[in-house]
C-alpha cells in the first residue's frame, strides 16, 4: 500500500525492501501524525476558557427576527446523529490511501470498498487532503471519505466551508470533514497563518464552519462575529444553496484534555490518535469527552469515536517479530513527542519522552525501537495472526464505533479481508 521503490535485485532483496518500507512508514508518520502534536499548553484548560464563545458574540440578529428551534452547536436542520451512526452489529473499519499515486487512488478506493472497508481516509502531508477523496468519490458507492485530517489554522472557516460543501455533493452525502491543530511551527512557518489559543481557536472555527453553512441551507443571515474569525458577507451569488445531502459531518483530533474537549463539545466525531491506550481512554480521555459534550448539551452516546490502532499481522513468529519491529519504530517516533507526554506518563512511562526526544535531534533512529518494551507494543496495539487480530481488535477497541488499522502486515495481504469480516462481526 505504501508504493515504495523496489531495491536492486540480490540475496538481501527481501531484507532491504522491508528496510525501505520501514523508513517510508516513518517518514509518512512523521507528514501525518505531525499534524496532531501540540505543545504541552495547547491542552490546558486555562487557554480554552478565555476563547469561549458566547452566543451572542457569534450571531446577531436584526430586531423582530427569531432563531432557528435549536441553539445547540450540531442544529437540527443537519442529518440527525442517530441517523448518521446507524451501523451494522460490528465495528466499522476504515482504510487509508496511505502512498498511492493519484493515478491509483480510483482503483484503488473500489478494491477497498470491495474488501469491506467503511471508510478511506487521506491525510495532509505532502498532498493536499481533499483532492485524493474527489478521486475516490467517483469510483466508489457506500464508503465514507474522511480527511484524517486537514489541518484547519492552515485554511480559514469559509475556505473550509466551500471545500467541504462540494465534497459532500461529490460523495452524495459520504463526507466526512477530519480537522487537526497541527503545532505552531508548522503554522507560523510553513502556513504563515497565525497561532493562538488552540484550542479555543478550533472551537471557533467549528462555529464558525456551521455558521456558514446554516447561512446556505436554512437562508440565515451570516453574522459570525467571533475572537479569532469574522464572516458577515454572503450573497446570492456566491451561495450555493442547500446540499441535498445535508451538511457534513466533523470529526476532530483531540490528543490532551484540552482539545478533546473541544472535540466533545462542537464536533461530531472524535478521532483517537494511534499513541493511546484503552486505559488511558477510560481515564483520562473520556472524562474530558464528557465534559466538552456536557458544555455543548448532549452526552458522549452523541458522539462517533474513531480509533487508529497500531495493528501487527504475522503468521509465525519470525514474520510477527518483523511486525513488532516495524511498530516499535512509529511508537518511538510517537513516543519523542513532548505532547504524547501525558499518555506515557498515566502508564509511568514518561521518562521514555525525553530520552526519545534527544535521540531524535542525534538522528539515532536506528536504535530508538529499542526502547519500547513489548509491555508498551502490547498495551498500545494489536499483534497476532490473521486469525487472532480481528477478534483482538473487537475487544481492545469496545469503545469506539469505528477503528482504523495502521498495518504492519508481514503475511498474505488477502488475510486484511478476512480482519475486516471478523471486525464486521
Amino acid at each position: 500500500m505504501l508504493g515504495f521503490s523496489a531495491p536492486a535485485a540480490g540475496a538481501d532483496t527481501a531484507k532491504n525492501a522491508r528496510k525501505v518500507e520501514t523508513s517510508v512508514r516513518i517518514r509518512t508518520a512523521y507528514h501525518i501524525h505531525f499534524g496532531r502534536r501540540r505543545y504541552a499548553h495547547a491542552c490546558r484548560r486555562d487557554d480554552v476558557a478565555p476563547g469561549r464563545l458566547r452566543k451572542s458574540d457569534t450571531v446577531h440578529r436584526p430586531p423582530g427576527t427569531r432563531p432557528p428551534p435549536s441553539r445547540t452547536p450540531l442544529k437540527a436542520f443537519e442529518v440527525r446523529l442517530a441517523d448518521r451512526f446507524t451501523r451494522p452489529d460490528g465495528m466499522k473499519i476504515d482504510s487509508t490511501l496511505l502512498g498511492t499515486g493519484f493515478d491509483e487512488i480510483p482503483a484503488y478506493a473500489r478494491k477497498l470498498e470491495a474488501m469491506g472497508y467503511d471508510g478511506v481516509l487521506s491525510f495532509e502531508g505532502q498532498h493536499d487532503p481533499f483532492l485524493p477523496l474527489a478521486l475516490a468519490a467517483t469510483t466508489t458507492e457506500r464508503a465514507e471519505l474522511i480527511t484524517g485530517i486537514a489541518v484547519a489554522f492552515a485554511r480559514n472557516p469559509m475556505v473550509v466551508a466551500y471545500m467541504a460543501n462540494d465534497l459532500q455533493l461529490i460523495s452524495k452525502g459520504r463526507f466526512v470533514l477530519g480537522l487537526g491543530s497541527q503545532i505552531r511551527p508548522h503554522i507560523e512557518k510553513r502556513f504563515s497563518e497565525t497561532w493562538s489559543k488552540p484550542n479555543a481557536r478550533m472551537r471557533e472555527f467549528i462555529q464558525a464552519l456551521r455558521a456558514i453553512w446554516r447561512a446556505w441551507g436554512e437562508g440565515e443571515r451570516l453574522q459570525f462575529r467571533g475572537e479569532f474569525y469574522t464572516h458577515t458577507l454572503m450573497t446570492p451569488f456566491l451561495n450555493p444553496g442547500p446540499n441535498p445531502h445535508g451538511t457534513p459531518k466533523i470529526a476532530l483530533a483531540g490528543f490532551g484534555p484540552g482539545m478533546t474537549r473541544v472535540a466533545g463539545e462542537v464536533s461530531d466525531s472524535w478521532l483517537v490518535h494511534p499513541l493511546h491506550t484503552p486505559d488511558y481512554v477510560d481515564k483520562v480521555a473520556f472524562p474530558a469527552l464528557d465534559e466538552g459534550a456536557a458544555s455543548g448539551g448532549r452526552s458522549r452516546a452523541d458522539i462517533e469515536v474513531s480509533a487508529q490502532v497500531i495493528t501487527m499481522v504475522g503468521s509465525n513468529d519470525e514474520e510477527l517479530e518483523r511486525a513488532r519491529h516495524g511498530a516499535r519504530m512509529q511508537m518511538s517516533f510517537y513516543g519523542s513527542t513532548p505532547a504524547y507526554k501525558v499518555m506515557l506518563d498515566h502508564h509511568g512511562w514518561g521518562d521514555l519522552q525525553p530520552e526519545l526526544n534527544r535521540m531524535t535531534k542525534e538522528g539515532k533512529w536506528d536504535e530508538m525501537p529499542a526502547l519500547i518494551t513489548d509491555e508498551m507494543v502490547d498495551a498500545i496495539g494489536v499483534c497476532g495472526t490473521p486469525s487472532e487480530v480481528g477478534k483482538k481488535l473487537r475487544e481492545r477497541n469496545g469503545f469506539a464505533q469505528r477503528t482504523t488499522m495502521i498495518l504492519y502486515n508481514e503475511t498474505d495481504p488477502d488475510a486484511v479481508q478476512d480482519i475486516v469480516r471478523d471486525l464486521h462481526g
